[in-house]
């Protein structure tokens, strides 16, 4: 018996862009599709259970039209659910500019989807009970 050749179809990744929000990190890859999403092997609604962070993920799609044109795998850790959602959103509006040659960067910029955001947890300081709290005064 012959043993056949086995024809490997070879992934083309046509954007990439990595996304934060607060500790969360979400590395996005952009492919030729109809609009499938992976989340870390699962699909979105599989991942992200509410239907808030699922929005919150598919919104640079909806701005741009690009609902069922590409296939999107993400690879995203750290953080909570909420941080993990705007980290994708933010990497997958960062992979569409690097695909599309700056194409959708205005409307997406115009949405707020360009801008990580900044806000992190405050560290704890020495000599407080948190980042700002103080220990309880006692005059006596």
């Amino acid at each position: 018996m012959a043993k056949k050749a086995v024809e490997k179809k070879e992934i083309v990744n046509l954007g990439h862009g990595v996304g934060r929000r607060k500790t969360a990190v979400a590395r996005v890859y952009l492919r030729e599709g109809n609009g499938k999403i992976t989340v870390n092997g699962k699909s979105l609604e599989d991942y992200f259970v509410d239907a808030i962070s699922v929005f919150t993920v598919k919104q640079p799609l909806v701005v741009t039209e690009t609902t069922d044109k590409y296939d999107i795998l993400i690879n995203v850790c750290g953080g909570g659910i909420k941080g993990q959602a705007g980290a994708c959103r933010h990497g997958i509006a960062r992979a569409l500019c690097d695909e599309n040659n700056e194409a959708y960067r205005k409307a997406l910029h115009a949405a707020g989807f360009m801008t990580r955001d900044p806000r992190m947890v405050e560290r704890k300081k020495y000599g407080r009970r948190g980042a700002r709290r103080r220990f309880q005064f006692s005059k006596r």
